[in-house]
């Protein structure tokens, strides 16, 4: 009777377990086709509706410029825009960043508290339901002109996303898991580093990704109020002087500002989770 020698080399197979193999070029070129077809269409639409509407006139072209004029102005004074372009973004990011540390750091606290988080919840609900374009005015008398009171619109705007989305999180975390790793003697921190942490990852893009927009919004909220630059002020000076083609631009930048940080947070999120971004093909939210 023969005997069939196997290889130590070989690889094996296990009955019941499918094989995953990298999906060629080719294939994540039409999975991405496939992606951005749809979203793609809808501004293709958009824009088409905004040229029909303002090229035939049913609306004067002092409230609302053609896509061609819009585009002019851009390709006009890309300097301009630009130099404000990426003050709003310096200030973006800036808030993005002390809002993220800050955050991670209150929902652990909060966690690990009772008695934190039932005294600092209210107060950030409290916080977050004020309209921030209320107080910006005062944090301009307090901070000045600068680029202080911009960050910190930025920060008290993108900070509730981050806090609730990481306290989820935490707290999501399968109980047996924790009451394992007590069983084998594991340290409060040994715990959250091995087991809290990493569970409550993909909340916190989640959370990262919803407030990277908002903070945008924030700094442009707080050059609203009082700046002589960024991309609030190039809206706020074209508003006053009816340039509207000038205003567009600046919205069009702004929204782009966005939607760049927001595919950097979701490409650091497939890059950090790949064990969970892979399991969500399917999903509405994907952009990648």
């Amino acid at each position: 009777m023969s005997q069939r020698v196997l290889s130590p080399t070989a690889p094996r197979k296990t009955a019941g377990v499918a094989e995953r193999t990298r999906p060629s070029p080719r294939r994540r070129a039409v999975d991405a086709a496939e992606k951005t077809w749809r979203p793609l269409a809808l501004l293709v639409v958009c824009f088409g509706a905004w040229w029909v509407i303002a090229a035939a006139g049913w609306v004067e072209s002092y409230l609302l410029p053609t896509p061609g004029a819009t585009l002019d102005v851009i390709v006009d004074k890309p300097g301009y825009l630009w130099d404000h372009g990426w003050v709003t973004t310096y200030e973006t990011l800036l808030g993005f960043v002390i809002a993220v540390g800050v955050g991670i750091l209150s929902a652990v606290v909060m966690v690990y508290s009772s008695t934190v988080e039932k005294t600092l919840y209210p107060i950030l609900l409290f916080a977050q339901v004020v309209p921030k374009i209320a107080i910006a005015p005062l944090f301009v008398v307090w901070l000045g002109f600068g680029i202080g009171p911009k960050v910190l619109i930025a920060v008290l705007i993108a900070f509730f996303p981050v806090v609730i989305s990481m306290v989820t999180g935490l707290k999501a975390v399968d109980p047996e898991m924790l009451q394992l790793s007590a069983t084998m003697g594991a340290k409060p921190w040994q715990t959250f580093l091995k087991i809290r942490f990493p569970a409550s990852l993909p909340h916190l893009f989640s959370g990262l990704k919803v407030a990277v927009t908002l903070a945008v919004t924030g700094a442009v909220v707080g050059e609203f109020v009082g700046a002589n630059e960024g991309l609030g002020y190039v809206i706020l000076q074209a508003n006053g002087n009816l340039d509207t083609p000038m205003l567009f631009a600046g919205l069009l930048v702004m929204s782009l500002i966005g939607v760049v940080l927001f595919v950097l947070v979701e490409i650091a999120e497939k890059l950090l989770l790949p064990w969970h971004a892979s399991r969500r093909d399917t999903g509405a939210t994907t952009t990648l």
